[in-house]
C-alpha cells in the first residue's frame, strides 16, 4: 500500500529528545521551544512566535486576543476543518460561512464583502493547501471596515504571498505541525502575532492567566492570576523534535515541491482532456508543496477513482465536508450567500499520497493507475 501520509521524520529527532531528557527541562518554552520560535520569527519575519500544543489551541487564542464575543460575528470559509470554526464558537460567536473561489478553493473576498455587517469582529481566511488567499483584496476590506483579519496558515508554511509568509499579513496567523503537515512534532501548533500590542496578553493567556513569562524574566517578583488563559504551551519533547525538522526545512521542502510537480507534469494531459482538474497557483504565490489533489468532474467519479485505486494499494482521500452542512456548523453559523461552488466543488475533490519520502517511482505508479482508470471509463 503506498499510504496517503508518513509522518515526516529527518533521522535526528531522537537525539533532539534525548537532549531535552537529559536537560530536565520537559515543560513548555525551554531550550528547544526558544530555538523553535526564534527560528519562526526570523524566517517569517513576525513580530511574535508562539509554540502552542495544537493549531487549534493556536486559533483559540486569536479569539480571545480579538476578544470575539456572543455579539459578534466571525466570517470564514466552510471548506475547512472544524477548528477554524470551533475557537470561535467557543467564545459564544456566530459563525458566517462563505463561498470559496473554486480556482484555489479558498474564500472569494466577493463572498466576504458581502457577508459584514455592523457585528462582524473577524475575518478568517484558510490558506487551503498551503496556496494563499487572495491578501491582498481581504486586507483591504478588513483595514476598510477596522475588523481582525486571521489567518488559518495550518497548512501554509514556507508558502509565501508576494514575498510574505503565509500567517504574517494579517493581525495573528496560526500554524499546525500535526503528525499530517510537512513539518511535525506529533501534535503541535504555533501562533504568530504581526501586532506589537497583543505580545503581552498573548504570554498572559498561554500561561493559564498568569504574567509567570514576566515573572521567569525578573520583571516582576511573583506571578499571578492576570486574565482568562489555559495551557497554550508545547511541551519541550514536542519542541525538541519540531526543532530538528526546522533544521532541514528548506530540504523536505525541496523533495515535496519535486513530487508535487511530477504529479502536475504527469497529470497534465488528463487536464487537456478534460478528464480531471490540477490545482492552480496564482502568480506571486509559492507554495509550500503540502497536498497534491485532482478534481474529478463529479462525487461519482471521484468515488469511483478513490475505490480504484485502494484496489491499486494505494491510499487516495477526500477532504473536508463543508462545515455548513454539519450539525454543529447548523447549530453555530450559518451559510450568507449562495453556496455556489464549496458543496460542489469539495465533493469532486482528490488528494493523492505526498509526504516526505515518496519516491518518484512511487508517483509514477500513482499516474499510471489514474490514467488506466480514465482509459477504462
Amino acid at each position: 500500500m503506498i499510504p496517503f501520509n508518513i509522518p515526516c521524520v529527518t533521522g535526528k529527532e531522537s537525539v533532539a529528545i534525548q537532549q531535552a531528557i537529559t536537560a530536565q527541562k520537559l515543560s513548555g518554552n525551554g531550550s528547544f521551544g526558544k530555538k523553535s520560535c526564534i527560528w519562526l520569527e526570523n524566517n517569517l519575519s513576525c513580530e511574535r512566535a508562539m509554540l502552542t500544543p495544537s493549531c487549534t489551541a493556536a486559533l483559540e487564542m486569536t479569539a480571545i486576543l480579538a476578544e470575539v464575543g456572543p455579539d459578534d460575528e466571525v466570517i470564514m470559509p466552510s471548506y475547512t476543518f472544524v477548528s477554524t470554526a470551533n475557537a470561535f464558537a467557543l467564545r459564544g460567536a456566530a459563525i458566517r460561512f462563505v463561498d470559496i473561489d473554486p480556482t484555489t478553493m479558498n474564500i472569494d473576498p466577493v463572498a466576504v464583502e458581502a457577508a459584514i455587517t455592523d457585528k462582524t469582529k473577524a475575518i478568517v481566511v484558510v490558506h487551503y493547501a498551503g496556496v494563499a488567499c487572495d491578501m491582498d483584496r481581504i486586507l483591504q476590506i478588513a483595514e476598510e471596515h477596522g475588523i481582525f483579519l486571521i489567518e488559518d496558515a495550518a497548512q501554509g508554511l514556507m508558502s509565501t504571498y508576494k514575498g510574505k509568509a503565509l500567517g504574517t499579513i494579517g493581525h495573528m496567523g496560526t500554524i499546525s505541525f500535526h503528525e499530517t503537515k510537512n513539518y511535525t512534532c506529533g501534535e503541535g501548533g504555533a501562533l504568530l502575532l504581526n501586532d506589537p500590542q497583543l505580545i503581552e496578553r498573548a504570554e498572559i493567556l498561554q500561561e493559564k492567566g498568569t504574567n509567570r513569562s514576566q515573572f521567569i524574566r525578573g520583571q516582576v517578583d511573583k506571578y499571578t492570576w492576570r486574565d482568562v488563559g489555559s495551557s497554550y504551551l508545547l511541551s519541550e519533547l514536542n519542541a525538541a523534535y519540531l526543532s530538528v525538522q526546522l533544521d532541514h526545512a528548506e530540504e523536505i521542502n525541496e523533495q515535496r515541491l519535486a513530487r508535487w510537480e511530477d504529479y502536475n507534469q504527469v497529470l497534465k494531459p488528463l487536464m487537456e482532456d478534460g478528464k480531471i482538474v490540477l490545482p492552480h497557483i496564482p502568480d506571486e504565490h509559492v507554495h509550500n508543496a503540502h497536498m497534491f489533489y485532482i478534481k474529478a468532474d463529479s462525487e461519482a467519479t471521484r468515488n469511483e477513482l478513490m475505490d480504484y485505486l485502494r484496489d491499486q494499494e494505494i491510499m487516495a482521500v477526500s477532504h473536508y465536508v463543508p462545515l455548513h452542512s454539519s450539525v454543529a456548523g447548523k447549530k453555530y453559523g450559518k451559510f450568507i450567500g449562495e453556496d455556489t461552488y464549496t458543496t460542489a466543488e469539495s465533493a469532486k475533490l482528490l488528494r493523492l499520497p505526498l509526504y516526505y519520502g515518496l519516491k518518484e517511482e512511487d508517483v509514477a505508479y500513482v499516474v499510471k493507475a489514474i490514467q488506466q482508470f480514465f482509459d477504462f471509463k
